[in-house]
């Protein structure tokens, strides 16, 4: 068996998905096809990078990933399959690679824009999945395109430091309303050593004082702090929608401040 996921930002019931899965059945035996999300906020590569970034090594090695998200933000935009971590990952030169993780492409190739029409408009359906069926069936990257050194890598958003405060932005918003910020554990136990901290959302009109260990720790309705688990600062509210409910979004800002040492 070989897995094929798919990440979308059609967020309609177009066809997009249906056809997407059907030529890939049609061309590919043996193979699952996994949807990652098919909600992705329209053109945002953070958000989708952020849904496989922690979700891909879960799957078998070699498993394929394609990513259809912002497939055409230029007319000359190019456009990719390459090798990570012993994954396969197909998108468009649009940044995303870099958004996937500190560990360097294995190899990445540039795939041709032809199709049987000659007219691309759909380059998921078009260049997306034969390359991704090629790659099952046992082509090689070297194979399918031609070998670059050279393409577009954005950086992902860090969390800044000033004295004893950390500034963290929210990267992105669960189907609970849960607030993940880019804060990670390492980062806050680096930098609190065991101090007091307060934690501030919306300036400093909201403050949480401890770190829970689970959600149940807080009474329903309560806004709590947790480390979840990909080890990333995140704000809740038990049993409620926190980034409704405090008119919070990507890349509002949350502010970790620690009593100074020796106070």
């Amino acid at each position: 068996m070989h897995f094929i996921t798919l990440t979308s930002d059609w967020n309609k019931n177009d066809y997009y998905t249906g056809a997407v899965k059907g030529k890939i059945l049609s061309s590919c035996q043996n193979t699952e096809i996994v949807s990652l999300s098919n909600k992705v906020k329209t053109f945002n590569i953070a958000e989708a990078a952020f849904i496989i970034r922690n979700s891909y090594h879960h799957f078998p090695k070699g498993t394929v990933h394609i990513v259809a998200v912002n497939t055409q933000p230029d007319a000359d935009c190019n456009l990719l399959a390459s090798k990570i971590d012993d994954h396969y990952f197909i998108a468009a030169d649009n940044g995303i690679f870099g958004l996937l993780g500190d560990i360097e492409p294995q190899e990445t190739v540039l795939l041709e824009k032809e199709s049987a029409s000659g007219t691309i408009t759909f380059p998921t359906l078009d260049i997306f999945v034969p390359a991704a069926c090629k790659i099952i069936n046992g082509d090689s990257l070297a194979s399918i395109g031609k070998k670059v050194e050279i393409f577009k890598s954005q950086i992902p958003l860090r969390a800044t430091l000033e004295n004893n405060t950390i500034t963290g932005t929210v990267i992105y918003i669960d189907s609970y309303g849960n607030i993940i910020t880019n804060i990670t554990r390492e980062l806050f136990d680096r930098i609190g050593k065991n101090r007091p901290f307060e934690i501030y959302v919306q300036s400093k009109y909201y403050r949480i004082l401890t770190i829970n260990n689970n959600y149940p720790e807080s009474s329903p309705g309560d806004l709590l702090a947790i480390f979840n688990s990909v080890n990333l600062l995140e704000i809740a509210i038990r049993s409620g929608n926190a980034a409704g409910l405090l008119n919070l979004n990507t890349d509002s800002t949350i502010r970790v401040e620690f009593k100074a040492e020796g106070k």
